[in-house]
């Protein structure tokens, strides 16, 4: 099939790129706008719009991944471990900007009281609520040709981030989506065969 498809051309072009640099063209207004209205998009369950977020840059990323560092040399098992750690705190710092995604369990929470029929789903709707911003922005970062790759360090790094960033109590850690300039391009990536993951019925 030729991807004739823009969305579908964008798709193929996202990939986790682990390799980023500072070499961003656009300015932060235009890069904090183009995460705010990807996210704005975003579709959410009852459109409860639960998804929060932190973008931070210059400074203020690159010691957020001090603050990971600090977490995990609490738990690693050995100093050849650690360093190994540092490495990869290293290449993530190397990048632009990193953007905190959250869930405000308050909205969660008041959908389950409003909709008791569907109470029991409301957790799992967030979920996908915020997979579905944390696509749309890295999505949105390929249009600026910029590259990205998504962590999830939580919730060993919650604590710190809500003191460093005065994160509000109900606002709840989900992933850390890294972004920068594209400095080595992702590999090829393998697909199971569709035979294996879907059914067409007719």
């Amino acid at each position: 099939m030729t991807l004739e498809n823009t969305f579908l051309e964008l798709q193929a072009k996202r990939r986790s790129v682990y390799i980023l640099g500072k070499d961003v063209k656009i300015s932060d207004a235009e890069l904090t706008d183009l995460i705010q209205t990807a996210i704005k998009e975003a579709p959410t369950a009852f459109n409860n719009q639960t998804v929060r977020a932190v973008i931070l840059f210059g400074d203020q990323h690159e010691a957020a991944w001090d603050l990971v560092a600090e977490s995990l040399k609490a738990v690693a098992t050995s100093e050849e471990a650690f360093q190994a750690t540092l490495e990869k705190m290293a290449s993530f710092k190397a990048g632009y900007a990193t953007v905190l995604f959250y869930t405000d369990t308050d909205v969660v929470k008041q959908f389950e009281e409003q909709f008791a029929l569907y109470a029991d789903n409301f957790y799992d709707w967030s979920e996908q609520g915020h997979g579905i911003a944390a696509y749309s922005v890295w999505l949105a970062a390929v249009t600026a040709g910029l590259g990205a790759n998504l962590q999830h360090y939580n919730p060993l790094v919650d604590d710190k981030f809500a003191q460093a960033y005065d994160i509000p109590a109900n606002w709840r850690l989900r992933s850390q989506l890294v972004i920068g300039s594209v400095e080595v391009e992702a590999g090829d990536k393998d697909y199971l065969a569709d035979a294996d993951r879907f059914r067409v019925i007719k």
